[in-house]
């Protein structure tokens, strides 16, 4: 085990359990936090096919230069 995830259990286990409750809280939202930045940037990259299509035309080529 990482000596840092050791460290981190040795102090878990000094605080009350509404310490601990919060902490689980707080290890969820990170969790959900990464998870959904994930999905945003999948989500991203699977529509920019469809994206490159309307953006890359000869009409919109002048906003290429900006």
């Amino acid at each position: 085990m990482d000596i840092q995830v050791r460290q981190v259990i040795q102090k878990l286990e000094h605080l009350s359990p509404e310490k601990l409750a919060e902490v689980e809280d707080f290890i969820d939202f990170l969790r959900q936090k990464s998870a959904e930045s994930l999905l945003r940037k999948d989500f991203a990259q699977g529509a920019e096919g469809s994206f490159h299509r309307v953006w890359d035309n000869d009409e919109d080529a002048v906003y290429d230069k900006l």
